[in-house]
């Protein structure tokens, strides 16, 4: 039997479900975890939730993400964002684990400066084992802008506290950018070998004929490979070659093209279709805004 997936929709059905007390905000609110208790009956049950989820924890979570499970022994920051599917591992009892849970819904950075760019902050969709680790000094500043929203949640409702809130929550995730980038750095012997699994994987996929046969190789097929989640590749391709994985494909096309272009034979239709491309004119558009030229011109050139 199908297991049903349950959803979460609001603050105020989280605290409902897991027996918290009533939120104090409908739109925001920040749990002590050493005082939130999972019990036998949540455990393995699959939810998704319309919430952003902030959180900050010491040590083994017993938290799955799809069909992976992972336990950390030092505290780490994990971040979800709204219709993610997840679940708990294993029963988590009062006091067993030190740190904080942030949840928020959409609707309170709706009309914000936070609201229209949400979306940048990539590490909302990392996997659960793409957490970010951080020192102590970090773990204060973070916590520290974690307070001033606490803060303003149980002390000063008033018509400033929306975009209080926002502004705090805006510098929280910029500092927990910053770590990433720091996280990055720190693991270049890592991601080097990354890098060079990618760059494996791309040209073995041209060599093998599957631009032709598959289309243009989407950026799920390399992380899928090198078992990291799509935004984490991204993100961490961008920050040892200032390329993206869309970047390292495109432009890997583009130098293809150049020297298939040079061949007489070859139509720019029949590299269009070579290069993965449905609609030769998709092939064109893409050609000209990298080098400033159409592929008949570039042709013609040579």
């Amino acid at each position: 039997m199908k297991q049903d997936i349950k959803n979460i929709t609001s603050i105020s059905q989280f605290h409902e479900i897991f027996g918290l007390d009533k939120p104090t905000h409908p739109l925001i609110s920040i749990i002590d975890v050493s005082k939130f208790e999972i019990p036998q009956q949540f455990v393995g049950i699959k939810h998704t939730s319309a919430l952003y989820t902030i959180g900050l924890k010491d040590k083994s979570c017993g938290l799955q993400y799809g069909r992976n499970t992972y336990d950390f022994d030092e505290g780490v920051m994990m971040f979800t964002g709204p219709n993610q599917v997840h679940s708990v591992s294993k029963v988590q009892k009062l006091d067993e684990i030190k740190g904080w849970m942030l949840f928020f819904h959409p609707d309170l950075i709706r009309n914000t400066s936070l609201g229209k760019i949400i979306e940048d902050y990539k590490f909302f969709s990392y996997d659960i084992h793409e957490a970010l680790h951080l020192s102590d000094s970090e773990q204060k500043a973070i916590t520290d802008c974690m307070m001033m929203v606490q803060n303003e949640i149980l002390e000063r409702i008033d018509n400033h506290s929306q975009t209080v809130i926002a502004s705090t929550l805006e510098l929280l995730l910029n500092l927990s950018r910053r770590y990433y980038e720091r996280q990055f750095n720190t693991r270049s012997a890592q991601n080097s070998d990354v890098v060079s699994q990618f760059h494996t994987l791309l040209n073995s996929y041209y060599k093998n004929g599957n631009f032709a046969t598959n289309g243009i190789p989407p950026v799920e097929y390399f992380s899928d490979k090198i078992h990291l989640s799509g935004n984490y590749l991204s993100d961490l391709l961008k920050k040892e070659t200032g390329y993206t994985v869309k970047d390292h494909v495109n432009n890997f096309i583009i130098e293809k093209a150049k020297t298939l272009l040079l061949n007489d034979a070859e139509t720019v239709s029949g590299i269009a279709y070579n290069l993965g491309f449905n609609y030769p004119h998709y092939f064109s558009r893409l050609f000209k805004s990298k080098t400033g030229m159409t592929p008949v011109a570039f042709k013609n050139l040579n």
